[in-house]
């Protein structure tokens, strides 16, 4: 077998690939407020000083963006994960926030430093059995990827089919639950350097995941489920699953470009594959029974022939029976203006409790189905910018915001149709999303 490799990194860089002590993992996430009041005092004595205001904001800003990646890219685990969270909704950030971050913050969609390629081969030994060269004719040990809990490398097996090695860091599943819970922690204090999200309800829900995600052979599952489904499909791949274990996945190799690379590309191509990424999202529980829960762009590539090709199925949700139809009919009920029979479907799927006036209630929600409501709508950042800002305005504890739930059955749901509008509006396309919606959303289509 060959095997291409790079020079290990030194010691001290071997220990920062993914520090596993809840205390060190701890005291790092903690100088990210730490280095905000910092930053803070020297803004100030700067400003005493006679330095422009806005120039001082500025560079704090940008000192902010670049700890931030920083820590959370070194760290990997669940701080990267928080990361990459924060990079799927930039769209909606206020720009003098968005705009320090949104770079350094798309970086940790699928870069982070690598794991010496030592540890690389103690996993496969562990989990594919002393002779796991005997699998492959080629190994390159130098990563392609590396992301929050592992990272991927090229192969080939023996019978010549290139591949994906997807292997995942040694104590990616403690760092990962000890990082979400030391956020909730510090949510007061990183609030802030997030633009005002809600980094405990965030947080919260990366959590609620985490045995699964950690759990290749569940992901292998769920991938090879979509694959078969999808195979020969004329705008979507989904790469086939030669093997899987709990911390490594084989799985067929997929030339492509990022979807963010679009940004910048004539408007028809743009158009086009966002067209396929929102498509994949609603279309995924019918043709396969699979809700692909990660809809950030760092999991989904660009073909060489224009199709789509989708990755990473370590967080879905099973759904057999397709999207809920209902969800379908309310969303058509708040489009159509029919106030009253919104709100009760809401209520009946536990949505609302009460104390809120249906037409309230429609004209809280009507801008987040706005584009359900015309044949071609432009998702820009000034669009999700300004809904972003109408929901914070809406946060008072008597306000419509504060008296609608999400149900469990929903969460992952709401997830997707979220991050998927944040994705659109960083891409800048115009997009029949309701079309979508008719094809591939149970109930939206109706009459009643």
């Amino acid at each position: 077998m060959q095997v291409t490799t790079e020079p290990e990194p030194s010691d001290g860089d071997q220990r920062r690939v993914l520090p596993e002590t809840t205390i060190g993992r701890s005291a790092r996430l903690l100088s990210l407020p730490l280095g905000a009041a910092a930053r803070a005092g020297v803004g100030y004595g700067k400003r005493l000083m006679g330095a422009p205001a806005a120039e001082v904001d500025a560079a704090l800003r940008d000192a902010a963006a670049e700890q931030l990646f920083q820590v959370l890219g070194e760290l990997k685990g669940g701080a990267m994960k928080f990361g990459q969270a924060l990079s799927l909704f930039e769209a909606m950030l206020p720009e003098d926030i968005a705009g320090p971050f949104r770079e350094r913050l798309r970086k940790l969609q699928d870069a982070a430093p690598p794991m010496p390629s030592s540890r690389a081969q103690a996993v496969l030994r562990a989990e594919l059995g002393p002779d796991w060269r005997r699998t492959f004719a080629e190994v390159d040990l130098r990563p392609s990827a590396a992301a929050s809990i592992g990272q991927v490398h090229r192969g080939r097996l023996t019978d010549g089919r290139e591949v994906a090695i997807k292997i995942q860091y040694p104590g990616a599943d403690v760092a990962l639950a000890s990082d979400l819970r030391q956020i909730q922690r510090l949510a007061g204090a990183v609030s802030p350097l997030s633009g005002g999200m809600d980094v405990v309800a965030l947080t919260r829900e990366l959590a609620e995941r985490v045995n699964e995600e950690v759990d290749y052979t569940l992901e292998g599952a769920h991938q090879e489920q979509v694959a078969r489904a999808l195979d020969g499909h004329p705008r979507f791949v989904v790469p086939h699953v030669h093997r899987a274990t709990r911390r490594v996945l084989v799985s067929d190799w997929v030339d492509g470009f990022k979807l963010t690379e679009l940004i910048g590309r004539p408007a028809q191509e743009r158009n086009r594959s966002a067209l396929d990424y929102v498509t994949f999202l609603f279309a995924g529980p019918s043709l396969a029974g699979v809700l692909h829960g990660d809809p950030h762009p760092g999991n989904f590539l660009v073909t060489p022939d224009g199709r789509l090709a989708v990755l990473d199925f370590g967080l879905v949700s099973r759904l057999p029976n397709g999207l809920p139809e209902a969800m379908g009919r309310l969303i058509r009920h708040a489009v159509e203006g029919r106030a009253d029979e919104m709100l009760a479907g809401l209520a009946d799927e536990g949505f609302v409790d009460a104390g809120i006036s249906a037409q309230d209630a429609l004209d809280y929600l009507a801008p987040f189905v706005e584009p359900a409501s015309v044949e071609d709508f432009a998702f820009n950042r000034a669009w999700a910018q300004g809904q972003f800002a109408r929901v914070h305005g809406n946060m008072r504890s008597d306000g419509v915001a504060a008296l609608l739930n999400i149900p469990p059955e929903y969460g992952l749901i709401y997830r997707v149709w979220m991050g998927g509008i944040a994705v659109l509006s960083q891409l800048d396309v115009h997009a029949n999303f309701a079309q979508v919606l008719r094809d591939w959303l149970p109930g939206f289509a109706g009459t009643d």
